[in-house]
């Protein structure tokens, strides 16, 4: 009220002064600062507004307007998240942005989420990284529905089953062989050995030797496929302020994000091209059986899924680079 009053005195001390020429003028002044004056009273009102009670969703620390909780998780997220799941409990609320983020930090709470509602949140963000790359038509940033529960299957019966694991054994003992060789000699020369980059080899190669049927290690292309890689890694999990604050995607033009994107996809098509047109020569060749019961790599089994239309699912070529 008192506010209210030494407004109106204001108000009325300066109508008294108020001319034809300056009432003209104060109207223009008006007109131009109408926005900025709606935006601070906005932002004014959005910091100091008590947040809406609700009995459904779990505690959240304070938010910041437009950007929520970003500016809390600094260099060390898995530690701030820890500190914070020590004093809101272990069901947390925070806000990335406009995105919403459940902190899970019991093993109750997850095996209720996980096991007991686990429809409801097995959706996946979509990411503008992988939504380059394919359109998420991979398994692990495809969303929600037939078709992610289709190609699950597939990944499931065909790559992960205990039958499919036992059958290429052999290639994990040569794979782990030949890298203890490898370590030998080193060993042998006194060289210096780098164990993250020999184990990060081993991987890839028994991946790229089961899913594509050979290694992909040695010579250019080799060396091309895996800095192409490298480079998918580093952009997956780059921070991309458009996906948090959507009115700020378009930084990713100015940063260069867009462009990365759009030349790893490239580069990555062109080197899965050429392993489909290879798999699919071979087959021709061995009259479409691939490599025969014993020797198929996952992308002959996904061919022979596309070639036979099993269970009424159609696979297209770019789910078949997707999902290899």
């Amino acid at each position: 009220m008192l506010h209210r009053s030494r407004i109106q005195k204001l108000r009325g001390k300066s109508s008294c002064f108020l001319t034809p020429l300056t009432a003209k003028k104060a109207m223009a002044v008006k007109d131009d600062s109408s926005p900025f004056i709606f935006f601070t009273i906005f932002l004014i009102r959005k910091w100091f507004s008590p947040p809406k009670p609700s009995n459904n969703l779990p505690p959240s620390p304070p938010k910041l307007p437009i950007i929520g909780n970003l500016h809390q998780l600094g260099l060390n997220p898995h530690r701030i998240l820890h500190s914070l799941a020590l004093k809101y409990g272990p069901l947390m609320l925070l806000h990335l942005g406009s995105v919403p983020l459940l902190v899970v930090s019991s093993a109750d709470a997850a095996r209720e989420i996980l096991k007991t509602h686990d429809p409801i949140f097995s959706n996946r963000p979509r990411s503008s990284v992988a939504s380059g790359i394919y359109d998420c038509k991979d398994i692990a940033f495809s969303p929600y529905g037939e078709y992610w529960r289709q190609v699950k299957s597939i990944c499931i019966y065909q790559l992960l089953s205990n039958k499919k694991v036992q059958s290429f054994r052999n290639v994990r003992e040569e794979e782990v062989s030949l890298m203890v060789e490898k370590v030998r000699k080193s060993c042998l020369e006194r060289s210096v050995i780098n164990l993250g980059e020999t184990f990060a080899s081993l991987t890839n190669d028994i991946i790229c030797r089961v899913a594509l049927g050979r290694k992909y290690s040695d010579g250019e292309g080799g060396r091309k496929f895996k800095k192409v890689l490298e480079t998918l890694g580093v952009l997956l999990g780059a921070f991309n302020v458009g996906e948090f604050i959507p009115w700020l995607v378009w930084i990713k033009y100015v940063n260069g994000m867009k462009g990365k994107i759009k030349k790893i996809a490239e580069d990555l098509d062109e080197f899965l091209e050429f392993v489909v047109k290879e798999h699919m020569d071979e087959r021709r060749r061995n009259g479409n059986d691939g490599g025969g019961e014993n020797g198929k790599d996952f992308v002959d089994v996904l061919l022979e899924i596309q070639r036979n239309e099993e269970g009424g699912f159609a696979l297209d070529a770019i789910s078949i680079k997707a999902l290899s």
